[in-house]
Formats: structure tokens, C-alpha cells, sequence
């Protein structure tokens, strides 16, 4: 029987690039996967576009999560397994990262017996936000209502993946392993860096022949502190295109600038981003992907534009700690700063902005 994963964890763990690397690394070694990129609002975002960037076989579903279009998601992985012979799809969720195990995994266990073999349900952590919740306690600059959801992630999987280990030293890797030993006794713990392709093949053989335990676990979902995380975040997507009159520009800097512009009008409201995504798309077929963490980290650039640009269209996502309308004021203050820098014209072809509880979202 062919697979379905849900892999979990907090925004900018590197779900989307955990995701890519395992699918890499079975189409090359094993059978075939493809990844379902969900995502809150719009279609086309940065996940979406990266990954297909990337040469990944890359499938949407947007507007809400997984957890609440069952019969959406059924569809496509029929069509994904049944008629295009995955041997192994992946879907991320967005919002808080949690529920999902309820939601999808023993909903599609209850009312679609048999038909899916259910790989196990898989949490990307992130070493930096790992500390809020680890003995030093540190502060990374996040409301604290976030702790909620580092830990109940970490109760749902069956498998937790240390991701980002190139950014630590040997030492430090044992540390957070023995925590996540201890904290999730029941779930096999890995350390990778997909970014680096790092020990993703230990992790793909495991995940290709073992199966979910569907634990029946009670993180509190909707719960006082559910609803506490939820407000704090706000979603934002923008879809534009910039352009310049004589000549060209540089189209690495101009994203550069525009992300560090968002992160310091962030900061100076006292505001966070978990994650920043920014994208563009040159027309020689290369791109610029910039991610952002938070405002007191610095830019990730994952790939460059080639050459100078006379036009480009752009892609952003942001997740922030921050309210939705002052979210949207940042960006748009951000936007038009950075355009009259680089002399260039600026056509928005979609905005939205949304707190996760506002009205029609929940």
C-alpha cells in the first residue's frame, strides 16, 4: 500500500525543506514521492513556487488547513497515489502546527479504513525555538503563548526530526537529542540538516517501512491555550510585480533590502515574524528565495537571481507575531520605501492580511 505523511512543526523549522530533501532522496534512490504544499489563503505562494523550483513534483491546497477539507485532500491523494503512482506523499499544515494527527490522521483512519497507509506523523523542530521550552528557558523574542504549541507539537509525532544540525556543534546536537529522547519517549528522534542533505537517508528508510501508531493524544485543542497562540499570529500574502524604466536593477539586493526594511519596522513596533518568505522569479530560470526567522536574525538567502532584472515578479509571505492591520501598514510602508530606493514601479496584483482568529477565519 502506498503513503501519506503529515509532517508538523512551527513555522521556519524547515518543513517545506525537509519535505524536499526526503522527496529528492526516494525519487533517486527508492520509488516516487511527491509533496502537497498547504497553505492558508492564496494559491502560487513561495512554498509552492520554491518547490517546484526545485524540480519537485509539487501539488496545492490552499485556503485553509488539511485538517478542515478532508475530502479535498482524499481526492488528491487518490489521484497522487492511485493514478500517478507516488509511492509516498507529504503534506505540511499551516497555522499553529497542531491537530493534525486528530484531524487528519484518525479522521482518515476512521471514515476511509484501509485505503491509506499511514506513515508516521512526523514534527520538524527547530533548535532555536527547542530552547523556549528546554530547562534554559531562553527567550528568542516570541509571546510566550508560542511554548503551547513547541510542546504539543512534539506530543503528537511519532517520529521528531532535529533539523538544522549544520548550524550546531556535536556537542550541542547530543543536547538537544537527549531532550527530545526524554520529552517524546515514544517517538524516534532524528538529527538532519535537509538543507545539507544530511542523514536524510536513515530517515527515509525509516519512514518507508514503519507506520503511524495513532496515538490518541490531548494537546487541548481549541482550548484557553490554543486560542491564546492563535491570536497572536496574522498571516499576510502578496503577489506583485516590479519593474524599472531604463536599464536594470539588482534583484538579489532590492529583495534584500525589502526584507530587512519589514524586519526593522517589525522590531521597532516590537513586533515579531516567525517566518518571512520572500521570492522572485527571473526570466533566465533562476530565482531569489529570502527567509527570515525573526526580526533578530539575520537574512537566509536559499537561492540568487543570475543576472541583473528589468522586471521581476514577486512573491511574499509572512507569518508574524503582530496584528493584522499593523502588519499590513508595515508592509506597505516597507514596499514603497524600497521601491523609491531602487527607482523602480510596483504593480501589487493581490494583497491579503488576516489574524488567525479574525471573523470568518475559525
Amino acid at each position: 500500500m502506498k503513503k501519506f505523511m503529515v509532517v508538523s512543526g512551527f513555522l521556519g523549522a524547515g518543513k517545506t525543506t525537509t519535505m524536499l530533501a526526503l522527496a529528492d532522496h526516494i525519487n533517486t534512490n527508492r520509488g516516487k514521492a511527491s509533496v502537497i504544499v498547504n497553505d492558508l489563503g492564496a494559491k502560487n505562494l513561495v512554498d509552492a513556487k520554491y518547490s517546484q523550483f526545485c524540480g519537485c513534483q509539487v501539488t496545492e491546497l490552499t485556503g485553509q488547513c488539511i485538517c478542515y477539507q478532508t475530502e479535498n485532500l482524499v481526492d488528491r491523494l487518490r489521484r497522487l497515489l492511485d493514478y500517478e503512482h507516488n509511492d509516498l506523499v507529504m503534506s505540511d499544515i499551516p497555522g499553529c502546527g497542531v491537530g493534525a494527527l486528530e484531524h487528519v490522521y484518525h479522521k482518515l483512519d476512521r471514515e476511509y479504513p484501509g485505503e491509506f497507509e499511514l506513515a508516521p506523523f512526523t514534527v520538524i523542530a527547530d533548535p532555536e525555538r527547542l530552547r523556549t521550552i528546554m530547562p534554559e528557558q531562553a527567550d528568542i523574542n516570541l509571546p510566550g503563548e508560542m511554548n503551547y504549541l513547541f510542546r504539543a507539537q512534539l506530543q503528537e509525532a511519532d517520529v521528531v526530526v532535529l533539523n538544522k544540525i549544520d548550524l550546531l556543534a556535536d556537542a550541542e546536537i547530543e543536547t538537544y537529542i537527549k531532550f527530545l529522547n526524554d520529552f517524546c519517549p515514544d517517538a524516534a528522534v532524528f538529527a538532519i540538516s535537509a538543507k545539507n542533505r544530511t542523514n536524510i537517508g536513515p530517515l527515509a528508510d525509516y519512514i518507508m517501512v514503519k507506520g503511524t501508531r495513532l496515538k490518541t493524544v490531548d494537546i487541548g485543542y481549541g482550548g484557553p491555550d490554543f486560542v491564546a497562540a492563535e491570536q497572536k499570529l496574522s498571516w499576510y500574502n502578496r503577489q506583485l510585480y516590479v519593474r524599472i524604466c531604463c536599464g536594470t536593477f539588482d534583484g538579489n539586493a532590492f529583495l534584500g533590502d525589502l526584507t530587512a526594511s519589514i524586519r526593522a519596522k517589525l522590531k521597532e513596533k516590537r513586533r515579531n515574524v516567525p517566518h518571512l518568505k520572500i521570492y522572485g522569479e527571473g526570466t533566465d530560470g533562476t530565482a531569489c528565495k529570502i527567509s527570515l526567522l525573526g526580526v533578530d536574525y539575520d537574512l537566509q538567502f536559499d537561492s540568487r537571481l543570475g543576472q541583473p532584472c528589468a522586471d521581476l515578479p514577486v512573491i511574499i509571505n509572512a507569518r508574524a507575531a503582530c496584528e493584522s492591520q499593523l502588519l499590513a501598514a508595515i508592509m506597505d510602508e516597507a514596499l514603497d520605501e524600497t521601491l523609491k530606493k531602487y527607482n523602480l514601479d510596483g504593480v501589487v496584483f493581490f494583497t491579503e492580511c488576516f489574524g488567525m482568529m479574525d471573523e470568518g477565519r475559525m
